[in-house]
């Protein structure tokens, strides 16, 4: 699942003691494991191997252009939704024939950008988008390849707020529409429209929804090419899961058995869009007791991170495990289920210092007892985590590190008050 291990009662990532980075680096901070981002590419890449896609890795999961780059020499492709993603995309050295750009509202800037950069693909989610897309091209002079993203309203069963492939969603267009797509915008010259993309939410902890989506879009796909629409493109996205508590979600070799042999021989090439499950198992948050608080029968623990390093637990009510990093032998967890009882335990809230009440990392937990400087962490934080970051309450952004076996380096640095107010400077 990841190299974040306990020896002898102390948390490692890889060969590297966390309690090193903290001690080298503060609090709090986003831990990485090179080894981990290189295991979970691999075997997602393995697993489809029979059908030769391309893996674009989903910035919008974790964008550090360290990471990125670690992942591109890996063989990655990027999958962009901004103009600010793309250049990260580049800055890591992405080959712009692998970048594929999605995403509802692209500017007209951020079109011009990716125009002139040659990406592989834009991937479309309206007819407005596409019309004014053909004009750019027309006005730059050059061709560009697209997608239309389609909506074969399938329930993944996943959070509603990261649920995209229903038919109401402000993402794509219905299966009814996309064919008069094709029939106003399929032959216009300058934008070669011949692949389908799609994404149909995120974590999807079962196979079956893709199963449902690819087949839908696959007998779209019959459709267009029995009209003379040559498409050669299917792009089904990411949304795989990632163990929070371990077992949930499907390896990958699961998702593509049920998924390669229903594109085998149907002359498509395959793009995916992985980010969470090769992402969010390769980080904790690694944050420090501040306070202990009993408030009546409930005790709190006050830690240095909060809802502005991690807003998952206060935006969807996620579940992240959360454990001392140095717990000692006989509290050594058996795993990362909520449930976790050793004997000793006490349950508690674990907040951070930010003034909001939804300003929590965790709930209801069992934890050791804590006392003012310990070190928590915050497992499977690689996906969405620093990415969502804010500078709410002026706090600034926390340092992240990547440990790559048995030596660990600051890939961003530790904010300072200094920045949080650089871009305010200008009259000053």
């Amino acid at each position: 699942m990841d190299r974040f291990e306990y020896r002898d009662g102390e948390l490692y990532c890889e060969n590297v003691p966390v309690r090193a980075v903290a001690e080298a680096v503060g609090t709090p901070t986003y831990v990485y494991s090179a080894a981990t981002f290189r295991d979970h590419y691999d075997r997602m890449a393995a697993a489809f191997a029979a059908l030769d896609p391309t893996i674009c890795f989903s910035v919008k999961s974790c964008q550090n252009i360290h990471i990125l780059r670690l992942l591109v020499e890996r063989g990655a492709g990027m999958d962009v939704v901004s103009g600010g993603e793309l250049f990260r995309a580049l800055r890591a050295g992405a080959d712009p024939a692998r970048i594929v750009f999605a995403g509802v509202g692209k500017t007209d800037a951020e079109l011009r950008e990716a125009l002139r950069t040659g990406i592989g693909l834009f991937n479309i989610e309206s007819e407005s988008e596409l019309d004014n897309l053909a004009e750019l091209v027309r006005s730059l002079g050059g061709t560009a390849r697209a997608a239309l993203r389609i909506n074969p309203d399938v329930d993944p069963r996943t959070h509603r707020h990261t649920t995209t492939g229903k038919r109401e969603t402000k993402f794509g267009v219905d299966l009814e529409r996309a064919r008069r797509v094709f029939e106003t915008f399929g032959r216009r010259l300058g934008v070669t429209l011949s692949g389908i993309h799609l994404h149909i939410g995120s974590p999807v902890n079962t196979v079956e929804p893709y199963v449902e989506a690819v087949t839908k879009t696959l007998g779209l796909i019959d459709e267009l090419r029995d009209a003379g629409y040559p498409i050669d493109t299917l792009d089904i996205g990411g949304g795989f899961g990632a163990h929070y508590e371990g077992g949930e979600a499907p390896p990958a070799t699961a998702y593509a058995a049920a998924i390669v042999p229903l594109l085998r021989d149907r002359s498509l090439r395959l793009i995916l869009e992985p980010g969470r499950s090769i992402a969010a198992n390769a980080a904790i948050l690694l944050a420090r007791t501040v306070h202990v608080k009993q408030g009546g029968d409930k005790q709190f623990v006050i830690v240095d991170g909060s809802m502005t390093e991690l807003i998952r637990p206060a935006l969807y009510d996620a579940y992240h495990f959360v454990w001392p990093v140095v717990p000692g032998p006989e509290a050594v967890p058996p795993d990362r289920r909520r449930d976790t009882r050793l004997p000793g335990t006490r349950k508690v809230d674990v907040v951070g210092p930010v003034c909001e009440s939804a300003d929590y990392l965790a709930r209801e937990r069992h934890l050791p007892p804590m006392r003012r400087g310990d070190l928590l962490a915050v497992f499977t934080a690689g996906a969405y985590g620093f990415v969502m970051a804010s500078h709410y309450n002026s706090r600034p952004n926390a340092a992240e590190v990547l440990v790559d076996g048995s030596a660990f380096r600051v890939i961003r640095r530790r904010e300072t008050y200094q920045d949080l107010v650089a871009a305010e400077q200008n009259d000053l």
